[in-house]
């Protein structure tokens, strides 16, 4: 697991993503972070995902899933859908530690924890999808609605534009925005607080706010993630997508 490094905070683990600077979405870091969830579900009480100051998540690493043909591309994003609804409906308490730009699937990956801490500064938020040609996820659009509300959630995915950590604040979209030295420390902190909570009654609880996506998602994933498929191979967006390459 070279993709990620599991930091050891008591009984909270703090897990590193560690795939180069950007941490873009490949399938190495999708295989990385599934396995982790397993070791952390039996070692731990509560996690804590964090990236690094540049970038938490840069999004899909869309130079490599480029080369995928149709069938490997089927096959990446029904996993990378897998984990969002792990991470999602992970039965310990979690928060996600977002100290540097998260974009795309890195915003995904920040919708899955029962928290959200953002550092103050210039780093960026947002759910750019739209402008590459494709839609949001239809798991992360379900849970998005979640935090957010109906009306906030269509502005974000309708437009694909980046907000700051202020901006997300205001919107619910995180939950606290910390100086970046202090980040990591106030999220384990509220981690470690609700580790000492019987672990059965919390999930149980958890396993009640998330049951509703969790159904929704399974009656209608086949259909959603083939029209994400479907888009993302058309001549259009592989035209986008060969653009967006060349800034990797």
């Amino acid at each position: 697991m070279d993709k990620t490094i599991i930091e050891a905070q008591g009984n909270v683990a703090v897990v590193r993503m560690a795939n180069g600077v950007s941490n873009a979405l490949n399938p190495e870091l999708i295989e990385d972070l599934t396995h982790t969830l397993e070791a952390v579900k039996k070692e731990f009480r509560g996690m804590v995902l964090a990236g690094n100051t540049k970038f938490f998540v840069i999004g899909f690493d869309v130079p490599t899933l480029l080369k995928l043909d149709r069938p490997g591309m089927v096959d990446f994003f029904h996993r990378f859908n897998q984990l969002t609804l792990d991470l999602y409906t992970f039965p310990l308490p979690t928060a996600c530690a977002v100290a540097g730009h998260a974009i795309g699937g890195g915003n995904i990956l920040a919708l899955t924890g029962d928290y959200r801490f953002m550092a103050e500064g210039k780093k960026l938020i947002g759910l750019n999808e739209v402008q590459l040609g494709v839609p949001v996820p239809y798991l992360a659009d379900l849970i998005l609605r979640q935090i957010v509300g109906d009306r906030t959630a269509t502005e974000m995915l309708y437009t694909g534009a980046m907000m700051s950590a202020t901006a997300a604040l205001e919107v619910g979209l995180v939950d606290a925005v910390v100086p970046e030295g202090n980040l990591e420390q106030k999220a384990i902190e509220k981690i470690a607080n609700l580790s000492k909570l019987s672990l059965d009654g919390f999930s149980a609880i958890k396993e009640n706010r998330t049951d509703s996506i969790r159904t929704a998602y399974q009656a209608g994933f086949a259909k959603k993630n083939a029209q994400f498929v479907d888009c993302w191979f058309s001549k259009k967006v592989q035209e986008l997508l060969f653009k967006a390459a060349e800034k990797f």
